[in-house]
């Protein structure tokens, strides 16, 4: 059976990405405005990448419920954080991201290396056990 602490990562990252997917949904002008950034040309550019931290904040309780049977789910999970990553560590090397983009980088790159640990541990050997 897998680890306690899996199961807490991931409704940590649940509660995360629920809270950043209602934050930028709900608020996203005010979001902007506090860190001092321009918002985009129309809110859809927010608002639909909010929605899609909804369904993988739904993904991560589904995973936190039985870590091993929703192993495979930890991929997509692991999918998201990199491309975030990638593209925000890019753009900052780049020297073309605000600046807000990057506490979230790196939350992301610290869930990214948990989700790696968990998928690990919850291998085939954990399920014979």
């Amino acid at each position: 059976m897998s680890k306690p602490w899996i199961k807490w990562l991931f409704i940590i990252a649940g509660i995360y990405e629920a809270v950043l997917g209602l934050a930028f949904l709900i608020a996203p002008t005010a979001i902007f405005d506090a860190f001092g950034t321009t918002l985009p040309n129309h809110m859809g550019y927010v608002q639909f990448p909010a929605l899609l931290l909804l369904v993988f904040a739904l993904m991560f309780f589904r995973i936190a419920s039985d870590p091993v049977r929703y192993r495979e789910l930890m991929l997509y999970g692991m999918g998201l954080k990199i491309s975030y990553c990638i593209l925000a560590f890019y753009y900052q090397l780049a020297g073309g991201i605000p600046a807000m983009w990057m506490p979230w980088a790196w939350c992301d790159l610290a869930f990214l290396v948990l989700f790696f640990a968990a998928w690990r541990v919850t291998g085939p050997a954990s399920a014979a056990a």
